[in-house]
């Protein structure tokens, strides 16, 4: 026998991606791929980014250009609040994981 939701309880798409994706405990996962995907838009270095690592709010990144990497540097701060607005934009970012939040601290090598 079929069951059918009333109208009272009837969900938004987002709220069923949401509850989808603390189900299956993919919010960890999904958020570090957010976090290298906001890298990615924010400075520009996808093409020059050799790894991508994130622990405990720090981006460890890798890059293979010490120049780029000297200039990035200097835009440190920038940067981490650019990707932490880009992060707040995005619909998939789950800020309620303990294990995969926001960027705190940025790491250039």
């Amino acid at each position: 026998m079929a069951t059918f939701i009333h109208r009272k309880e009837a969900m938004s798409m987002e709220e069923i991606v949401s509850q989808y994706i603390k189900s299956m405990k993919i919010a960890a996962g999904l958020n570090q791929q957010r976090i290298f995907a906001a890298w990615d838009a924010c400075s520009g270095a996808g093409p020059f980014t050799l790894k991508r690592f994130f622990k405990g709010g720090t981006l460890y990144i890798t890059l293979s250009s010490s120049v780029l990497r000297s200039q990035l540097l200097m835009q440190k701060d920038l940067l981490i609040e650019k990707m932490n607005a880009f992060l707040t934009q995005d619909e998939l970012f789950t800020d309620d994981n303990r294990t995969v939040g926001f960027i705190t601290d940025l790491k250039l090598k």
